[in-house]
């Protein structure tokens, strides 16, 4: 397994961006939070790697959190549980509490996952392993990032790297209107 590079840094401005992803990147993934105050993130932080599950985990604080995709079968015979149907008998141990409020198809509060995330996994959920279940989350993860309240850059086109310039131009446009360039 290759454990990909992450890099977490605080860049208040678009020059600070331009000197990290000039010297240290560029970068095939680039993530910061798009609101404020930020969720498990620092006020401008960016988080930049060239594997998205690695920018995952990382945001998520997955190993620091000692996070683990466990198997959380329901019991059928208590009756005194109401659960909806659209859970998964799997969740996310240590998950973190900040996004137990967000609004998410693949995971309610306290990490359980939805069968959104089964969906992604072609194999009898009899046979279904940690790996592939988890895999399969953060697929998910990836396409619902936005709706968390991310920015997300990955590749555009046949690009190898973050399609960042649209955004640091608009970026900079902000700065010089508001005099700071």
């Amino acid at each position: 397994m290759v454990v990909e590079p992450i890099k977490r840094e605080i860049l208040a401005n678009s020059k600070e961006f331009k000197t990290v992803w000039g010297e240290k990147g560029p970068y095939k993934y680039a993530l910061t939070s798009k609101e404020f105050p930020p969720v498990l993130l620092e006020p401008e932080e960016w988080i930049f790697s060239n594997g998205i599950e690695a920018l995952l985990k990382e945001l998520m604080q997955f190993d620091k959190r000692k996070m683990k995709i466990v198997k959380s079968p329901f019991n059928p015979a208590n009756k005194s549980i109401l659960r909806p149907e659209t859970l998964s008998p799997w969740k996310i141990n240590n998950f973190p509490e900040e996004w137990n409020a967000a609004v998410c198809d693949i995971f309610v509060p306290k990490g359980h996952l939805t069968r959104v995330v089964l969906d992604k996994i072609e194999k009898d959920e009899n046979n279904i392993e940690i790996k592939q279940v988890e895999a399969a989350f953060f697929q998910c993860l990836e396409t619902r990032i936005e709706q968390l309240g991310y920015l997300f850059f990955k590749p555009g086109g046949s690009s190898k790297y973050a399609a960042i310039k649209t955004y640091l131009a608009e970026w900079e446009e902000d700065e010089q209107d508001a005099g700071l360039l």
